[in-house]
């Protein structure tokens, strides 16, 4: 499983869609909104937990319509598929590649992106373990969304829509955690929830995908 790692963040580094993409994307977000709103302090501390979980939601998407194209091209997911390891661990090692790979880095730069956004300050903590509880449901959620579209042409369109209201859930609790962090408010409850989903999105959706990379590969 190790070496199935290894060489998913190869692939995904190689292939463009690393920490690189997703935080040139995290970045133009953060930039672009305060010129589209205006010098408001005010107004930018309030919506910057929404609009920083949008842009990390966003980046996640960019990309997942490679997650599972570059082995179902070259063959590799056939012979993954035939391995020893059982499928719903090979997903699950996709998953933690595509975390790795994107979700970690997102989550580092969110502070410093903060700064930008006129954060509260009391808002950087909470709005980093939102993005900690929530990116691993964000990454299992694509990868079951890759795996409905492999084998697709031009599947990265279907997967957008496919994926992305199954997104909301997460990123309403997700986005409510920092609002309210930053706010001082409470934040147990969007929080329990926000693991929730994490939890079982990381319990159930492996052998969903397995499922139907099965069905795909028949």
């Amino acid at each position: 499983m190790i070496a199935l790692l290894s060489r998913d963040l190869q692939l995904a580094l190689r292939a463009g869609g690393g920490f690189g993409l997703g935080l040139a994307f995290f970045l133009i977000v953060a930039v672009l909104v305060p010129f589209a709103v205006g010098p408001q302090s005010e107004l930018l501390g309030r919506i910057a937990p929404g609009v920083l979980w949008i842009g990390a939601l966003l980046a996640c998407l960019l990309s997942l319509d490679r997650l599972l194209a570059l082995d179902w091209e070259d063959g590799s997911l056939d012979l993954l598929a035939t391995a020893p390891l059982p499928l719903e661990a090979i997903v699950t090692m996709k998953s933690v590649a595509h975390w790795i790979t994107t979700g970690v880095p997102l989550i580092l730069a969110a502070p410093i992106l903060g700064v930008l956004l006129q954060l509260p300050a009391a808002g950087y903590l909470w709005l980093v373990v939102s993005l900690l509880l929530g990116t691993p449901a964000l990454s299992v959620i694509g990868t079951f969304g890759a795996a409905l579209t492999v084998g697709l042409k031009r599947g990265g369109l279907l997967l957008s829509l496919l994926v992305l209201p199954l997104y909301v859930p997460t990123l309403i609790f997700g986005a409510e955690v920092a609002r309210r962090g930053a706010a001082g408010l409470a934040v147990e409850t969007p929080l329990l929830m926000l693991a929730g989903i994490s939890a079982a999105s990381l319990a159930c959706l492996p052998f969903a995908s397995a499922a139907v990379l099965r069905i795909n590969l028949r």
